[in-house]
């Protein structure tokens, strides 16, 4: 950034670039200045920032610049996560129905598990909306399965933060967190015990992507008189069955467990 922009203008001349190539198909730096109003020097600064970063490229044409692969990454993001919420909406629906217990679907967003979607069971006894809400990784079910399955790298920048300490049980050694990450894997669910509130259990399994990295996880939680440690297990079972068809709704191949189990 120079000549006295702001980090608002930059951005916003860096959309308007991409929106003209959007129309044009593509431009050159003469006329991108002037869809601007700026000079030559400036557009092709801005031009050569978004190019570096892939979310434009230069054609055949010396000085032409066209939209770059880059932006299909950002949109299939996008979309992933849009197909997340609507494949899984109806499965989610039936397993909530099953189980009695309330449903979420949650994605990864840095040092957190955020819920995009929920879905209350008959049973539920309350009606607390988890849609949006930011939930630690290492104290939720949907939390350890996205852990569980970060790259190395990642996951020990993740546990070299502090883990916060919400109950008497919830998990704050990295060593025995990353052991039960392990099962996790192992296992093909996580499952927490009045971890994150005196109380309340749950269960997740991950959902995978037709490229076959996890994208996400779906859960189910409940009252710890209800879902107890006894019934965790059949209930990790449908959760994971669950899964299993919103990733193959995703385009994921199915794959089947050892123990019948369809799993990711």
């Amino acid at each position: 950034m120079s000549n006295g922009e702001s980090p608002v203008q930059s951005v916003d001349r860096a959309v308007t670039i991409l929106e003209l190539l959007a129309r044009t198909g593509e431009s050159g730096v003469t006329e991108i200045a002037a869809e601007l109003g700026v000079h030559k020097s400036t557009a092709f600064r801005l031009a050569a920032a978004l190019e570096l970063r892939g979310l434009l490229e230069q054609s055949g044409e010396r000085g032409k610049y066209r939209l770059g692969l880059g932006l299909v990454r950002l949109a299939g993001a996008a979309t992933v996560r849009l197909d997340l919420s609507q494949q899984s909406r109806p499965v989610c629906e039936r397993l909530a129905a099953e189980l009695g217990e309330t449903i979420n679907i949650a994605i990864l967003d840095r040092d957190a598990a955020v819920n995009i979607d929920q879905v209350l069971g008959p049973s539920a006894l309350t009606t607390h909306n988890w849609v949006g809400q930011r939930t630690p990784l290492h104290a939720t079910s949907s939390g350890k399965v996205l852990l569980a399955h970060l790259a190395p790298a990642l996951l020990e920048e993740a546990l070299a933060a502090p883990l916060t300490r919400f109950t008497d049980r919830t998990l704050t050694d990295p060593a025995a967190l990353r052991a039960q990450l392990v099962s996790v894997l192992r296992d093909g669910f996580a499952s927490t015990v009045e971890e994150l509130e005196p109380g309340l259990n749950a269960v997740a399994a991950p959902l995978f992507a037709y490229h076959g990295q996890v994208v996400g996880a779906v859960s189910a939680s409940g009252p710890s008189f209800r879902l107890t440690r006894a019934r965790l297990r059949a209930t990790a079972a449908a959760v994971c069955a669950a899964a299993a068809e919103i990733s193959t709704r995703l385009g994921h191949p199915p794959t089947t467990r050892a123990d019948g189990w369809q799993a990711g």
